[in-house]
């Protein structure tokens, strides 16, 4: 009998904990709080620790530059306001992602345009971002979800057939590699949150804005900080910005982190290869589709269901999973185009800029019912795993997937 009838569970005892934050952690940040006391001097932002770790995730991330900041959201704001867009414009934008991956856009008088995922997947495809340019698009944000990369050739062809930019959110996505190439590293500019349920992470939230252009690094720079004249001779502030600053503390943990980084990334990658060879030995449930000669993180498993071999819908089966004791969420369907702030238009309330910007001359009324991220959000649910998961926990949750299968087969 299955444990959401009343039967026994597959996995009685607790999944174990991340443990992300450890001893070296802890005395990093000892080790700073020492030298305040010692000196007098408060714990600040902008000084060694965080010019440590700005190398030290550049170098990661093979060269260029990076600047920390307060969250993966104000990343993605300062990466799009170092780009210097022309508002009114529209950006294109993932169809399955956090809030914080799309508001900045709008933040910015910035219209966004949500573009259907690739078949199978939660990323944009190259395709159906073509299906939503026009004349317009001014750049292109696309969010390598759940750790797995976006099919990034066709869709950096696209836009440099356009000339746009290309921002990518990694917000999920630390370490991950498509064609053997790091995340991050292929568009113009990217984003990364830190906090601190990533791969790695500064603190309780965190972000950075990384790219290879010297002078869009600048540009960042200013940006997250108030405009400071950061590599002019201006006497003031060049622009209008707000303070999204990083911090030493922050820095002196991720610095911590970003040495385990590597490891963390190959054991989840382990993981996740155990349970996609188990799932093999299934009918009617599959490991999501990937980007054909992509690494993935794994910042979750996207299983798919095939429901019509079971007697029940998708979201039965995976709260059955759960029932037996498998750390299981039967949807991911976070799409912004569903949301009240993006369907009501409540970014300056009570206008409804950007879209309703004097200058703005695409279509006001766009509607992006997005079916395929419909689709995979409808046919996939989430497996949470980490880099601590043994091979008792991949037992259990195959254990745990078969006996659910065999209760359900047609």
């Amino acid at each position: 009998m299955l444990a959401i009838d009343g039967g026994p569970k597959v996995r009685t005892t607790p999944f174990p904990k991340r443990h992300l934050l450890g001893a070296e952690e802890k005395a990093a940040a000892v080790a700073l709080f020492d030298r305040a006391m010692e000196t007098g001097d408060a714990i600040g932002y902008g000084g060694p620790e965080e010019q440590a770790y700005e190398r030290e995730f550049a170098q990661f991330m093979g060269g260029g530059y990076a600047d920390l900041v307060n969250s993966g959201s104000s990343a993605l704001y300062v990466a799009l306001g170092a780009l210097e867009l022309a508002p009114a414009g529209e950006v294109i934008v993932p169809p399955i992602t956090d809030p914080g991956g799309v508001m900045p856009v709008a933040l910015l008088n910035l219209v966004p345009v949500v573009a259907d995922a690739h078949p199978g997947s939660f990323n944009s495809g190259a395709e159906q971002i073509a299906a939503v340019l026009t004349p317009h698009t001014r750049a292109i944000v696309v969010a390598h979800i759940a750790g797995e990369p976006a099919e990034m050739d066709a869709i950096l062809a696209l836009a440099a057939a356009r000339g746009l930019p290309v921002i990518e959110d990694c917000a999920q996505s630390h370490g991950a590699r498509y064609q053997g190439r790091l995340v991050g590293s292929l568009g113009a500019i990217a984003a990364f949150s830190t906090m601190s349920g990533k791969h790695h992470a500064t603190g309780p939230q965190g972000g950075v804005v990384y790219t290879a252009d010297e002078q869009l690094y600048w540009r960042a720079k200013r940006f997250s900080d108030r405009g400071k004249p950061f590599n002019t001779d201006s006497p003031s502030n060049v622009r209008a910005g707000l303070n999204l600053n990083g911090n030493d503390l922050a820095a002196a943990v991720g610095r911590v982190q970003l040495r385990k980084l590597a490891g963390i990334t190959q054991r989840r990658r382990q993981v996740a290869g155990r349970i996609i060879a188990g799932l093999g030995q299934l009918q009617a449930v599959r490991a999501g589709w990937e980007a054909p000669q992509s690494e993935g993180v794994y910042w979750f498993m996207r299983l798919r269901v095939e429901a019509a071999r079971l007697k029940v819908d998708k979201d039965t089966f995976a709260r059955a999973v759960a029932a037996e004791g498998i750390p299981v969420t039967a949807s991911y369907r976070h799409l912004p185009s569903e949301a009240r702030w993006f369907r009501e238009r409540l970014v300056f309330p009570p206008s409804d800029y950007p879209w309703g910007l004097p200058a703005y001359q695409g279509d006001r009324q766009a509607q992006f019912p997005c079916p395929n991220a419909v689709e995979a959000a409808e046919t996939h649910f989430v497996l949470a795993v980490h880099e601590n998961y043994t091979d008792q926990e991949v037992t259990d949750i195959l254990a745990a997937l078969r006996k659910v299968e065999d209760a359900y087969l047609k």
